[in-house]
């Protein structure tokens, strides 16, 4: 039996993860954690069916979603935690969500504009268990369909920044997403920093309220995980840490592969009393 520990940032086929809710937490008790955390991106619909069941096999489950942002043209994505259920977070959501949905509408109109036939939004939407549709889930149908070798070039030539079907999505800077969490009793959190290389952006997010760094996340080097609990304790803010699962939809993670002491949930839990 492990020490107590959590897993902070796992996806469900509410958005581009492949598991439901509940074979989440079945895999999470398979994994011996104590909590884990629904991070979907733009949705907390998959958050109630993973509470029951979790609660069914002792698991806590935390309230979390992920928020994509942008800043000087870099994708950054900030995590939020502990949020009240009916905030103005949970009210955003529902935007960026139809966000989404108008930009899929785009984009399959395009690409039906280049004879890519055959592909609706119906088609699209079955991908995901909400309307937190994404470029994921049509490039997928595109290689099935034949337009596309695979994932790479479907994205390549169609969906990425200069495909021909491409289309911005919702954007929003950090500072508005940080703000938007804390405004709904949240606590902020800049996922993945690894992967932004962006830490010189940390301070300034820091000023603007972000309450933590997932310092560990899957694949890194313990010298990596360390610089972040570093630049954590030099700036007073919280750890957090997960696998980033989404089912058979990423590669080289899965629940448990990466999580956080669990000691990092309850001082969530403190910070959050005093009101972040």
């Amino acid at each position: 039996m492990r020490d107590p520990a959590a897993d902070l940032h796992i996806h469900t086929y509410y958005s581009d993860g492949t598991m439901s809710p509940q074979e989440v937490v079945s895999e999470a008790v398979r994994a011996g954690l104590s909590a884990i955390a629904i991070a979907d991106h733009d949705t907390i619909d998959g958050i109630p069916l993973a509470a029951e069941a979790g609660r069914k096999e002792g698991l806590e489950v935390l309230r979390a979603v992920e928020l994509s942002c942008e800043q000087d043209g870099k994708d950054i994505h900030i995590l939020g935690y502990l949020f009240e259920e009916e905030s103005p977070l949970v009210r955003m959501l529902a935007r960026m969500r139809q966000a989404r949905m108008d930009r899929m509408e785009r984009m399959l109109a395009t690409l039906h504009g280049l004879g890519v036939t055959g592909i609706s939004m119906e088609e699209v939407c079955a991908r995901t268990r909400s309307n937190a549709v994404g470029r994921l889930h049509l490039a997928k149908i595109l290689v099935e369909k034949g337009y596309a070798r695979n994932l790479d070039q479907a994205f390549e030539k169609y969906l990425a920044e200069g495909g021909a079907a491409y289309f911005p999505k919702f954007k929003q800077t950090p500072r508005e997403a940080i703000r938007l969490i804390k405004e709904s009793g949240g606590l902020a959190v800049l996922a993945h920093p690894v992967i932004t290389q962006r830490d010189e952006l940390i301070p300034s997010m820091v000023r603007d309220g972000l309450d933590g760094l997932e310092a560990y996340y899957p694949n890194c080097r313990m010298e990596v995980v360390e610089r972040y609990l570093k630049m954590a304790k030099e700036n007073a803010i919280l750890v957090t840490g997960g696998s980033d699962a989404h089912g058979e939809g990423k590669d080289n993670t899965f629940i448990g592969k990466a999580y956080a002491p669990y000691v990092h949930v309850e001082r969530m839990k403190e910070r959050k009393k005093r009101g972040g």
